[in-house]
């Protein structure tokens, strides 16, 4: 007989033992010793996918089904076989760009934002509550009826059990402190927890172990082999059947929903993205487990249906013993308490390891995509004032942990009952499967958007919930029957388990069938309904092109812009150390100075300290709030262009040549003074170069960008409609125009400015320039609508100065006014007088007019007046005023703006008379 206390002293040894062994781990790994640096320990850590669901409820299945409970398992063998290279590429991208959870990916590829996050991470709890809830069942059974030896006595029904005599409350309590000792004893940048891992793979070869003994002990202890139990079973028609499968359409397409279930199952979890991804510590190691764990989910289901039929022969079919239960009931029944408490460790360790690395990973999730994205959002709980929030980080988890798990322990008590072990847990694999189409398709589609994974997120999600999840509750008596048999509002298409009139299907496939399709139209229908924009696209190509290079790493940094320089690299310590710990941060800053040659002193914030201090948080609180965060104290580069490298080039030219001048003008001393000049000279060309390139790259960067975005669509999609062809290649020529007008008045203005322009001076006559080129804009004004007025006096005086430049400040006066005025009810007109010394020339509009802060900023180069350079699409090049002032002033005269009369703006020049006309 084995006494409760014997259970609980047996338990608690255990669960000891898993801490021994996960302490050690991770003392060794301080030490820089991993004990996880092993492709086997890797492949036996996956194996945390066989869960009491494995233990228990597999011989269930069996026990109704026959060999029905293999798709479970046929499903990650497929994965591992056929799919390794999809998992081989998750875990590039998640080290690449420091991901920490399956929320942290989905936020990440769709632009890091932080409502996906949330969203995935509200599924994910949602979903796996079931799964959870499986455990604690079949933990808090397992004691009960081993508490009740030799009897066998089947647990009660949860609701039937008074609140303080639950023992699955007591298990909850017991696993949700064992997991807060277990995962968040310390808060760890990189988020593995190699201790855990230890700990899960070993727990992997106790159950296996326990299993096979049982599966051993039945099989050859109580029968004369798989031989004798087959034979006996064929003898009785209730048996036989589960020796054959239902050559059936149900059947068959019962087999392969569950098969493709298990297969996404398996990585999409979040225990196995996070054992499996997060964990690993060499893709190597995938490898091996590419086999290995197939062997493991073989050797684990070898006695399934020898247990499963045994049982039945010994209890008898609809003999009162629950066959989710034969693993323990079997050495009971035949006074084998060893091997019955070896059976229920197994069973308890198959439970804690799942609990144990879903709650961690759930509670990562929550608290970096769900509590600390609001929090953050919350001035008055003045986070911002506190230079340490690592303790808070860590509280959050742990209430997270406990949350959870007296969540799964609710719907324990409310809906548990009403299903077996494996059809709680298919409720939870459904669950996790609407992440598919957005984990899956974020790998090779670069078109995939942020609203289209969103749309599709809540289209999977609310049919799961309608057709699966309130069926749960309302099986269990906490929603009217009615909800079943006639569907919401009394309208019978809209049954959750035979919806649109769909019959013929379990209800588990019935699920994914219409959640997935929602979840895939919403997908592709969104994310096709507009092209992604800027962040979107670079996320986009870090997540599909991940494969492409050797070093994932430093891809990160050579194929994206960088986040920006902070004003100090103080500040970045500073904000690291508030999520990380200050002490802890300084400490990896001060490895990342010593990786760079230098030290903490001699660091400069550059792109490559935003970036480390960004990969840093990522690990604490998530990729999108470590982007948010980072953003508040860093402005933003601009992006690297092939034409500006150039100009790099020269500028590291001039700077090699300025320090040659100074090694000369000590050996020529008489030149000394010549030579401090030209080193001078050179010193102000550098700096020169160094604002015009940031000036132009700010300027190219976006007609570039518009024309590689339209260009790399039309050559990925090489079905585009006509339409939408016509359309791109339409916006890539406007582009190039625009361009060209960029870079011819970037030449002008270079000539003019180094004083290396062609002028050809002449008597002009200015009247006659005007006509030629309001006749040259007339279309343009028609086009719009706008009236244009000349009131030019006659006859107007010539002046000396190039024809063809005045016609290019004209014409550039003029597309300026048309530009800015209303269409249909605009106005520009163009005045010019002469006085004794000089012809006045005015073009004057009723446009909005220029602020009086921004009427010498426009005469600067590559500024407009009124414009937000960070929001507002620029209306021209900003280089049309410039040099339009440079003309007018090389020929002696002036260019200025008044006050129109109309309320817009007025731009009036002068050129003076030939000394003659005075």
């Amino acid at each position: 007989m084995l006494a409760g206390w014997v259970l609980v002293l047996a338990s608690f040894a255990y669960l000891g033992i898993l801490f021994a062994i996960a302490w050690v781990a991770d003392s060794r790994a301080d030490q820089g010793r991993s004990l996880i640096a092993n492709p086997t320990v890797y492949a036996l850590s996956l194996a945390v996918y066989c869960t009491t669901w494995t233990f228990y409820g597999s011989v269930g299945r069996a026990a109704a089904t026959g060999i029905g409970f293999l798709p479970i398992y046929l499903g990650p063998t497929l994965m591992m076989a056929l799919g390794w290279f999809v998992i081989h590429k998750i875990i590039r991208v998640v080290k690449a760009n420091r991901i920490t959870s399956i929320a942290d990916f989905v936020a990440s590829r769709y632009g890091k934002s932080q409502l996906l996050g949330g969203l995935v991470t509200v599924i994910a709890v949602v979903g796996v509550i079931p799964y959870i809830a499986l455990q604690l069942k079949a933990v808090s059974n397992s004691f009960t009826i081993l508490a009740a030896a030799p009897e066998i006595i089947m647990p009660a029904r949860a609701a039937a059990v008074p609140l303080l005599q639950d023992s699955a409350l007591y298990v909850a309590i017991i696993m949700a402190a064992f997991t807060i000792l277990f995962g968040t004893r310390h808060l760890d940048a990189t988020e593995r927890h190699e201790g855990m891992v230890a700990a899960i793979a070993f727990e992997s070869v106790v159950k296996l172990c326990a299993f096979l003994a049982v599966g051993l002990f039945v099989t050859y202890g109580l029968y004369d082999g798989v031989g004798d139990i087959f034979a006996r079973a064929r003898e009785l028609p209730n048996l036989e059947r589960l020796l054959t499968t239902a050559d059936t359409a149900a059947g068959y397409g019962s087999w392969a929903a569950l098969t493709f279930l298990s297969l996404l199952s398996v990585l999409l979890l979040p225990r196995q993205f996070q054992i499996a991804v997060v964990e690993n510590v060499n893709e190597a190691h995938l490898r091996r487990a590419v086999w290995l764990f197939p062997l493991y989910l073989f050797l684990i289901n070898l006695f399934v249906l020898p247990i499963a039929l045994g049982g039945l022969l010994h209890f008898g079919v609809g003999g009162g013993v629950d066959a989710d239960t034969f693993v323990l009931t079997l050495p009971m029944a035949n006074q084998s308490e060893g091997l019955a408490l070896l059976a229920y460790i197994g069973g308890l360790s198959a439970a804690t390891g799942m609990v144990i690395v879903e709650t961690i990973a759930l509670s990562t999730m929550v608290c970096n995509d769900l509590v600390m994205p609001l929090l953050l959002r919350w001035g008055w709980l003045r986070l911002k004032a506190r230079s340490d929030l690592s303790g808070l980080l860590l509280e959050i988890r742990r209430w997270a942990i406990v949350v959870i798990l007296m969540l799964g322990y609710l719907y324990f008590r409310l809906a548990g009952e009403a299903y077996a072990l494996v059809s709680i847990g298919l409720i939870s694999f459904a669950a996790v499967a609407q992440f598919a189409p957005a984990v899956i398709g974020g790998l090779y589609w670069k078109g995939a958007t942020r609203a289209g994974a969103l749309a599709a997120l809540l289209a999977g999600f609310s049919v799961w919930t309608y057709t699966l999840l309130l069926p749960s509750f309302a099986k269990s008596g906490w929603l009217p029957a009615d909800f079943m048999k006639v569907g919401l509002f009394g309208v019978e298409l809209l049954r959750p388990q035979q919806l649109f009139g769909l019959t013929g299907l379990d209800e588990i496939s019935h699920c994914l069938l219409w959640s997935l399709l929602a979840n895939i139209g919403a997908y592709i229908g969104f994310s096709l309904a507009r092209a992604p924009d800027a962040r979107e696209a670079r996320q986009a190509g870090l997540f599909v092109d991940a494969l492409r290079v050797e070093d994932a790493g430093s891809s990160w940094r050579g194929r994206i812009a960088a986040g920006g320089t902070a004003e100090q690299v103080m500040e970045l310590l500073a904000l690291a150390g508030r999520f990380l710990g200050p002490d802890k941060a300084r400490a990896a800053f001060e490895r990342h100075a010593r990786t760079r040659g230098a030290s903490l002193a001699e660091m400069t914030a550059d792109a490559d300290l935003v970036h480390f201090a960004e990969s840093q948080l990522a690990g604490a609180i998530g990729s999108a709030s470590a982007r948010v965060m980072v953003a508040s104290v860093v402005e933003e580069e601009p992006l690297g262009l092939d034409e500006v490298m150039n100009i790099l080039d020269e500028a590291s030219q001039v700077r090699a040549y300025s320090v040659e001048l100074e090694q000369k003008s000590q050996e020529l001393t008489r030149a000394t003074a010549e030579l401090r000049a030209a080193n001078e000279q050179l010193r102000e060309l550098d700096r020169m170069k160094d604002d015009f390139m940031s000036t132009v790259t700010h300027e190219l960067r976006t007609p570039l960008t518009s024309i590689r975005a339209f260009s790399e669509m039309l050559h990925e999609d090489p079905d585009i409609g006509v339409e939408d062809r016509m359309r791109f290649l339409g916006i890539i020529v406007g582009e190039t125009e625009r361009l060209s007008r960029l870079i011819n008045q970037i030449l002008d203005l270079a000539k003019l400015e180094s004083g290396r322009a062609d002028w050809t001076s002449g008597e002009v006559d200015l009247g006659q320039v005007i006509l030629e080129a309001a006749e040259a804009l007339s279309q343009l004004y028609k086009d719009k609508g706008v009236a244009l007025t000349l009131e030019l006096a006659e006859p107007l005086p010539t002046v000396l100065a190039d024809r063809d430049r005045l016609m290019q400040v004209m014409i550039n006066l003029l597309s300026n006014a048309v530009k800015f005025v209303p269409a249909e009810t605009g106005r520009v007109k163009v005045g010019a007088g002469a006085t004794a010394i000089d012809v006045r020339v005015s073009v004057a509009d009723n446009g909005p007019g220029i602020r009086p802060e921004d009427r010498e900023v426009i005469f600067e180069k590559f500024r407009q007046g009124g414009q937000d350079v960070l929001t507002d699409k620029p209306q021209g090049t900003g280089l049309g005023l410039p040099i339009s002032r440079q003309i007018i002033e090389y020929f002696g005269g002036s260019l200025w703006l008044e006050n129109a009369e109309a309320g817009g703006a007025n731009f009036v020049f002068t050129l003076p008379l030939p000394p003659g006309d005075n």
